[in-house]
């Protein structure tokens, strides 16, 4: 899987959320102001080269949908910043989070829930 840039990212952002869309509905989806139908067609039709997107035709156009999950996807980048940034080390990152966020006590609690039920299994 190849690392996305930040347009790319934020197109797949509005697929996922959508499901599937044509081009201007998912220029729709931007805040003001808007990029151009041009530059989103021309980035989806870039993430379809890539293995993200697949269409199909509607009328005189096309529906896009994504074709890796977001779920999947997140683990993949997870994985690189883990790599990249803290030495593949996931204790390592929680621990900066922990430490470099301000996290609430509900936010602490489910972290450890989390950790507790993984040692249980």
């Amino acid at each position: 899987m190849k690392e996305l840039t930040k347009a790319e990212e934020e197109i797949m952002q509005h697929l996922w959320k959508l499901e599937k869309a044509a081009v201007k509905e998912i220029v729709a989806e931007f805040q003001d102001p808007k990029p151009a139908n041009n530059t989103v067609s021309t980035i989806v039709r870039i993430l379809e080269q890539k293995g993200f997107v697949g269409h199909e035709p509607k009328g005189r156009g096309y529906v896009y949908f994504p074709i890796i999950s977001k779920d999947k996807y997140q683990g993949f980048s997870a994985k690189n910043l883990m790599r990249s940034y803290f030495e593949g080390s996931l204790s390592k990152m929680v621990s900066f989070f922990v430490e470099k966020e301000d996290l609430n006590a509900k936010e602490l609690d489910d972290i450890l829930k989390i950790i507790n039920e993984k040692k249980d299994q």
